[in-house]
């Protein structure tokens, strides 16, 4: 039985070894992973490889660190039929165009634009452009990449929802993006707070995925009792709460009272530290998390305005304060609230603002 051809994945961070390992897999490759040059090294002059795929910093304290480089050199010396892709998400022009020309890399990608059905394509072409090893067989040589099928884009007529991504850093962005999108979603991807609550007002939603950790957000601990000084993710939330959508946060942030204060006070379904992140137990958590909406059917039944006031009445504002925020009269404010009352069974203002809350 012929062998899976072999990649070299070097990588020093363990969410993109990860997600970098299985697409390598899932294309028919058997990866050896490495996280620093002199386990790189090493493994290259342990067998051959058809394809090495190499993050630029090795270094997660030095940003200035180039051993990727220093890889593609070994790679050149030991193992001179393998393609090599350098992945990073520190680069300059000079320094892709260095790689490119001056140590022999296949291409060159940068993190924050990843797209994984970019980089599977990628990699097919490294793989049929990839001469055989001095040490295979004629007969051996060039096996064909078995390019897996799952993955795709779902077919518009399968879409089971809408998710909302709201992550600030591209990378990320992208890869849970086109996960969701591979589940079946149709996904709203989007970076700030601003821009995150505007979809949540115009559409409805059936899952969000959200980072804590936004541009311009307030970092580590917040003590403050002041809405301006609140963390974005942290307020997205109690908008996500209040529109009964089941929400992933997946964050760097990862402090037992961060996640804590997440649950506790945000009803959050499921809390993801990116430093772990694996993509099977992400996507279980998804499908969990969409069956659990179709249970929240009352507040399913709400139009976009009575969700605006429902919301602004959960976070504590009289009918007055609720009027002047959508700019409407105290009197319209009033008849949102009975149809409110009556859509979700209660007859206080305390019962809705439990139930916008997911209490029982």
């Amino acid at each position: 039985m012929t062998p899976y051809p072999r990649a070299l994945l070097v990588e020093d961070d363990p969410s993109w070894q990860q997600i970098l390992a299985e697409i390598l897999t899932d294309c028919g490759l058997a990866v050896d992973l490495a996280a620093s040059l002199p386990e790189a090294v090493q493994l290259l002059k342990v067998q051959p490889h058809r394809l090495a795929v190499l993050d630029l910093s090795l270094s997660p304290a030095d940003h200035n660190n180039t051993d990727g480089l220093r890889v593609l050199e070994a790679a050149r010396k030991l193992d001179p039929a393998c393609r090599a892709i350098l992945l990073t998400g520190f680069a300059t022009v000079e320094l892709a165009v260095t790689a490119l020309t001056e140590y022999g890399a296949f291409s060159f990608l940068r993190k924050e634009t990843f797209h994984r059905g970019q980089f599977r394509e990628l990699v097919s072409r490294a793989l049929a452009s990839a001469p055989a090893p001095s040490t295979t067989s004629a007969k051996q040589a060039n096996p064909t990449p078995r390019i897996s099928p799952v993955n795709l884009p779902a077919p518009e007529d399968s879409v089971i929802g809408r998710a909302l991504v709201v992550e600030d850093d591209a990378g990320w962005r992208n890869i849970l993006a086109e996960l969701l999108t591979d589940s079946g979603f149709q996904v709203r991807a989007c970076s700030s707070f601003g821009e995150a609550l505007s979809f949540l007002r115009r559409k409805k939603y059936t899952l969000a995925v959200v980072d804590l950790s936004l541009s311009g957000s307030v970092s580590g601990l917040w003590d403050s009792k002041s809405p301006e000084e609140e963390p974005e993710g942290y307020r997205l939330l109690a908008s996500t709460r209040a529109g009964g959508v089941p929400t992933i946060v997946v964050s760097g942030i990862a402090s037992p009272e961060e996640i804590q204060r997440a649950y506790a006070e945000h009803a959050i379904f499921a809390y993801l530290e990116k430093q772990s992140f694996e993509r099977a137990a992400f996507l279980r958590l998804v499908e969990q998390a969409r069956k659990s909406g179709h249970a929240n059917s009352e507040l399913a039944t709400l139009t976009d305005r009575e969700r605006e006031v429902l919301e602004l009445l959960a976070q504590g504002l009289t009918n007055k304060e609720i009027a002047e925020r959508l700019v409407i009269t105290t009197n319209t404010v009033k008849r949102h609230l009975k149809a409110i009352f009556e859509k979700l069974d209660v007859h206080t203002r305390a019962g809705a603002a439990a139930k916008a809350l997911g209490e029982k």
